[in-house]
């Protein structure tokens, strides 16, 4: 069932309910803090020191957006269900830890919420500085795709992880991660590129994905200081629920030193079965006014060096749906932080276009807004 007229209200009376709490509720926010504490809570359902099973508690989030779109060539105006995913962790002895989540669409009819698994693994903690997972886990690259939609600085991900990271996300694999030093930490994996929506491993070939993230955190005194650099071979296969590029480069960074952050990333991939070589770059500097209260802006440039090799992003794409080949965004965003990225209201404008070398529908010049709740627990 889609967010109508009715909701649209909701969601536009609710945001600015949020913005005036924000200003009105900035005192109190410890307070605020401890109260959200006594309810999130009650996810933890069962707790011991001893004995096989040491935890099991729920997750899950909640997003909601409302996004309009007004471009020369179509529009876009819907409020939705943006998100929503239920399960469970459970913590077993003090080594494996066993995640099971589903995908559930609240805009569909009753009886087809139920999407997909999303996390359905095993993490075996192996020493004290690294983890192994086993079956169905997210296989996250390029800035944003390493970003869980939990903790997102924007509604959205950016286009260049649109176009280049494999936005199933949720893959069929193994992967290691862990630290070498205080400095180095890696990730190794090999995933199928099957798209079934539980386990498999058979309907499509395979891809790997190797990460290395240095962080000079200490020898430049800041925060946090790291660059990661991604490099993924996906198997040529034309039932693959992947992007259509052999490889891709991403090379990402973090930097925040206290109320000033930056992040940006710098992408590439080479596509096979039609699809363009493509190279991307996004900046994206925020600053935190209080702990409540964070500025947000990005700018993303993407290229295909042949026609129709560049996608639109989400709700963009709900206004056309052509492609092109050279893409620019400028966007500005405010969130709204009530209990840290655990319930946080964001808002942001942008203003987009794309060339289309090929005129065949793919061009875009206008502006977006999108505004929404997210909630995780």
């Amino acid at each position: 069932m889609p967010l109508h007229r009715p909701w649209k209200k909701i969601l536009a009376a609710a945001a600015g309910m949020a913005l005036w709490a924000c200003i009105a509720g900035a005192q109190g926010a410890k307070d605020n803090h401890e109260r959200y504490d006594e309810i999130w809570r009650h996810a933890t359902l069962y707790q011991s020191d001893q004995g096989l099973v040491r935890q099991f508690a729920l997750s899950g989030r909640v997003q909601a957006d409302y996004a309009w779109f007004d471009a020369d060539e179509g529009d876009y105006d819907d409020a939705r269900w943006r998100r929503f995913r239920f399960g469970f962790t459970s913590l077993l002895a003090d080594d494996f830890t066993v995640r099971l989540e589903g995908d559930f669409d609240l805009n569909n009819s009753p009886g087809d919420f139920y999407q997909r698994l999303t996390d359905a693994h095993v993490d075996w903690q192996v020493g004290e500085t690294a983890s192994l997972k086993i079956l169905k886990h997210s296989a996250g690259f390029t800035l944003d795709g390493i970003t869980s939609s939990k903790k997102l600085l924007t509604p959205e991900r950016n286009n260049l992880t649109n176009n280049l990271w494999f936005t199933a996300e949720y893959f069929t694999g193994i992967s290691l991660a862990g630290k070498l030093d205080k400095r180095l930490s890696y990730k190794a994996g090999v995933f199928s590129s099957d798209g079934s929506d539980e386990w498999g491993v058979t309907d499509a070939s395979y891809f790997t994905h190797t990460s290395l993230s240095y962080s000079w955190a200490s020898d430049l005194g800041l925060e946090k200081a790291q660059v990661t650099l991604d490099y993924i071979y996906n198997d040529k296969d034309a039932d693959a629920n992947t992007r259509d590029f052999g490889h891709v480069v991403s090379v990402s960074s973090q930097w925040q030193q206290a109320n000033w952050g930056l992040r940006t990333d710098l992408s590439a991939g080479d596509g096979y079965y039609g699809q363009s070589d493509v190279w991307g770059l996004v900046v994206m500097p925020f600053y935190s006014f209080t702990e409540m209260t964070q500025l947000v802006l990005r700018y993303t440039y993407l290229s295909s060096d042949g026609d129709n090799g560049v996608r639109l992003n989400r709700y963009e794409n709900r206004a056309v749906s052509g492609r092109g080949d050279e893409y620019d965004e400028y966007f500005a965003g405010l969130n709204l932080f009530f209990y840290g990225h655990k319930v946080k209201w964001q808002t942001g404008l942008q203003y987009t276009t794309m060339d289309d070398a090929a005129k065949d529908g793919g061009e875009y010049d206008g502006w977006g807004l999108t505004t929404g709740l997210r909630l995780y627990w």
